[in-house]
């Protein structure tokens, strides 16, 4: 009796795991691996075809640090997302076992920066010793650069409504002082 419980118990689980693994996969993967029988050879072939071994971890770091060196800051990108893309490759290339240190992102950051950062960069580069400086401080430095250049661009903008609409306000006197009649002209006609 115990056995018959204990083997339903276990052909249970084994459905639940096959199961959790079918609805954790996309339905692409789903595809490859719907025909294979048990839980474990599920496992076997997620583990084999995305984990990999030694020389596939290699290649697939590979990859990824040469995406990193490829990395370009777009002119319409913040420092703070850039610095994210490039710690999102740094991370993948540490999961799979690789080391990366943060030292290289900081490089990477201060070698791609926009030409608006460069004042900046060389400031930086007399006031601190840059093998130091961490990723945190140099994109919190980074951003800070930037929402001041930014709040500047603001103030200029507002700046320039006003004394736009100040111009236009001073152009519809001078025409109205111009089509209309004055006051001595009317007198001395009557």
């Amino acid at each position: 009796m115990t056995q018959i419980k204990n083997q339903k118990e276990r052909k249970t689980r084994k459905s639940k795991a096959k199961a959790t693994l079918f609805a954790a996969v996309s339905l692409d993967i789903f595809t490859r691996i719907m025909t294979i029988k048990s839980a474990f050879e599920v496992w076997n072939f997620l583990k084999d075809e995305y984990e990999g071994d030694e020389r596939i971890k290699g290649m697939q770091a590979m990859n990824l640090i040469r995406e990193f060196e490829k990395q370009k800051m777009k002119k319409s990108e913040t420092i703070k997302e850039h610095a994210n893309e490039l710690l999102s490759i740094a991370n993948k290339v540490r999961l799979l076992g690789s080391e990366f240190s943060n030292s290289i992102i900081v490089q990477k950051i201060l070698v791609i920066a926009l030409e608006k950062f460069e004042a900046f960069i060389a400031s930086l580069e007399n006031t601190k010793d840059l093998s130091k400086i961490t990723l945190a401080e140099l994109v919190s430095a980074m951003q800070s650069q930037e929402q001041r250049r930014l709040m500047r661009q603001d103030n200029a903008v507002e700046g320039a409504l006003p004394a736009k609409h100040h111009h236009a306000e001073s152009s519809r006197k001078k025409y109205v002082k111009k089509s209309q009649p004055t006051s001595s002209k009317n007198s001395a006609n009557n």
